[in-house]
């Protein structure tokens, strides 16, 4: 039994960001490749810190795609996803013209928010960028809290374990 108990614990990771543990068999996963523009740099050739944000958009809302739902569907139907919380660590540069992935994830089944865990890597491979961010769903009208849609939990639903 020790034995058992011992091979799952090796199984759980800590996320570097916040902190939580996770089991890598339970999560929604999508990738999205974006070109460095020329615009999104400094005068260094190196992506401003601030463009981040967006590349973890872009990687949000292609994931979100992925599962037959847009953003705008969302929107239409009175939904809203706020970004309630961002957490943002930067490990390396990347540069003007690069071939950037963006690994999007999610841990755990959205209720009232659903945290988005990002990794950023370079063309060689190396992680450069990681982060998180949370978004609350609401009523676009009355901008009050609310819960998921039931369409998105049934698409995220086959990506968990749910046993």
């Amino acid at each position: 039994m020790q034995d058992l108990l011992t091979g799952f614990l090796s199984l759980l990771q800590v996320c570097k960001v916040c902190n939580r543990q996770i089991t890598p068999f339970k999560m929604f996963e999508h990738t999205t490749y974006i070109r460095v523009r020329y615009g999104e740099t400094d005068q260094m050739g190196y992506v401003y810190y601030g463009n981040y944000s967006l590349y973890y958009e872009q990687g949000r809302t292609e994931a979100i795609k992925s599962l037959g739902i847009s953003y705008k569907k969302l929107e239409a139907s009175g939904i809203m996803m706020p970004v309630a919380e961002m957490k943002v660590r930067y490990k390396g540069p990347a540069n003007y013209d690069e071939l950037l992935k963006v690994v999007s994830y999610v841990l755990e089944m959205p209720s009232r928010s659903m945290t988005f865990h990002t990794k950023i890597f370079n063309e060689e491979g190396r992680l450069i960028n990681e982060g998180e961010t949370k978004l609350m769903f609401v009523h676009g009208a009355t901008r009050k809290p609310c819960s998921a849609t039931n369409e998105l939990i049934e698409a995220l639903l086959p990506h968990f374990n749910t046993n």
